[in-house]
């Protein structure tokens, strides 16, 4: 199977995996990482489009949000590189960004390729601007978390906290993002985005408060 289709067939699987997703980890999400990250790819020459591509494709199959746990997320990747035939070093180099390329909290350790700063970029460019916007609060409401708690404690934040609001996940996360991009390229995309989430902010808080309402 040459790399056309097993692109193929990725697609396929992901489509199958994550079209009935209803928390903004959709097949959608997928295909903007994926445009995302090849157009981060054309920028270095050196980056292996084949492993960019096919990570992007199937990162979030992997999602612990989306499984019983990650170890079943990931094997379940694995199994589908395995049967497809991808060459084992390619298979090996897109497991390593898959199982690492998630925030948690930015605990995880720095990717040490071009493929996987890209993907992570372009997956972290989706979380933030008005699409992530948008995505936070598909999240929040397919887990029934509230929109604002006004009293919620932002100076020690809690990234695997139980009980949360939406606007909790800006300060813990979302707009944590943009001083944690790879690229060049990414920090000057996510820079425009991280501007319009704060404008947000500013806009939300004041209709939360009742501010400037007209009679």
């Amino acid at each position: 199977m040459n790399t056309y289709e097993i692109i193929q067939q990725a697609e396929l699987f992901v489509q199958e995996e994550l079209g009935r997703d209803t928390t903004g980890h959709d097949w959608w999400h997928i295909v903007r990482v994926r445009n995302t990250a090849m157009l981060l790819a054309s920028r270095y020459p050196d980056a292996d489009a084949f492993i960019v591509e096919l990570a992007a494709l199937l990162h979030d199959v992997a999602d612990e949000k989306l499984n019983p746990s990650k170890e079943e997320g990931l094997a379940k990747v694995r199994g589908w590189l395995n049967t497809h035939q991808v060459e084992e070093q390619a298979m090996e180099h897109m497991m390593t960004i898959i199982s690492t390329m998630s925030f948690n909290g930015g605990k995880n350790p720095p990717m040490d390729t071009i493929e996987g700063q890209i993907v992570q970029d372009a997956d972290r460019l989706d979380a933030i601007g008005a699409v992530g916007i948008a995505r936070a609060f598909a999240y929040g409401g397919a887990k029934a978390r509230p929109l604002h708690v006004p009293d919620q404690d932002f100076s020690e934040l809690d990234y695997r906290a139980g009980s949360k609001s939406t606007i909790y996940h800006f300060y813990e996360k979302l707009l944590l993002l943009k001083d944690k991009m790879n690229t060049d390229f990414g920090r000057d995309l996510a820079e425009q985005r991280h501007q319009f989430m704060e404008q947000f902010l500013t806009q939300f808080y004041a209709e939360w408060n009742g501010e400037n309402l007209r009679s």
